[in-house]
C-alpha cells in the first residue's frame, strides 16, 4: 500500500496554479456557484466547468477520492 499523502487543502490549493486555485477556493470555500464565480471573475461559466473538473481530478489524486465511475 502507498503512504498516503498528508496535506492540508490549504496546502493542496497552494501547490495550484493560481487560476485553479481561485475558482477552487470561490467553489469550495466560499460556496459560490458556477455561475457566481463567472460573473465575479468576468469569465465564461464554461471556463470555470472546466477548470473545476481538473481541479476535481487533482483534488481526487490528492486525496486518494475514490472516482465517479
Amino acid at each position: 500500500m502507498s503512504e498516503a499523502k498528508n496535506l492540508t487543502l490549504r496546502e493542496f490549493l497552494a501547490t495550484l496554479p493560481e487560476e485553479e486555485r481561485v475558482v477552487l477556493t470561490l467553489h469550495f470555500v466560499k460556496r459560490l456557484s458556477t455561475a457566481d464565480i463567472a460573473t465575479k471573475l468576468g469569465v465564461p461559466e464554461r471556463a470555470v466547468s472546466a477548470v473545476l473538473a481538473s481541479g476535481r481530478a487533482r483534488m481526487s489524486a490528492a486525496f486518494n477520492f475514490p472516482s465517479d465511475s
